[in-house]
């Protein structure tokens, strides 16, 4: 089983990507501005609406898998999923700072970095 701190990491993770999620599919036009300021013209926030929403559902599917791993018993299943989902974590915040915004490194590639090499010093 996955040490207490790990889960807390997992779990800080997970509920990032259902923030995420929410602001991306429920108030781009709002938030969604907040965060990203400066990068885009008002204009495309509204023109992005659809895209956004998207994005914010992917987010939302490695929130449901982070949560999952938590939820599983066998202990090498639950370190498999694990490392799976905060892999996609690392490598769509990888992508996201090269094609969006260096902070999403930050805010969202680093924390799930950090957590692999916890999960995998165990």
């Amino acid at each position: 089983m996955l040490p207490i701190i790990v889960k807390i990491f997992i779990g800080a993770i997970a509920a990032e990507h259902l923030y995420i999620l929410w602001f991306e599919m429920f108030d781009w036009e709002n938030r969604g501005k907040k965060i990203f300021k400066g990068k885009f013209t008002d204009e495309m926030f509204k023109a992005t609406k659809g895209l956004a929403a998207n994005q914010g559902l992917y987010n939302g599917f490695l929130a449901a898998g982070l949560i999952w791993s938590l939820l599983i018993s066998n202990a090498e299943w639950q370190h498999n999923v694990a490392v799976f989902f905060l892999l996609c974590v690392a490598i769509a915040g990888i992508y996201g700072a090269a094609t969006a915004s260096r902070k999403i490194f930050v805010v969202q590639a680093l924390p799930a970095l950090i957590t692999l090499v916890l999960v995998s010093l165990l």
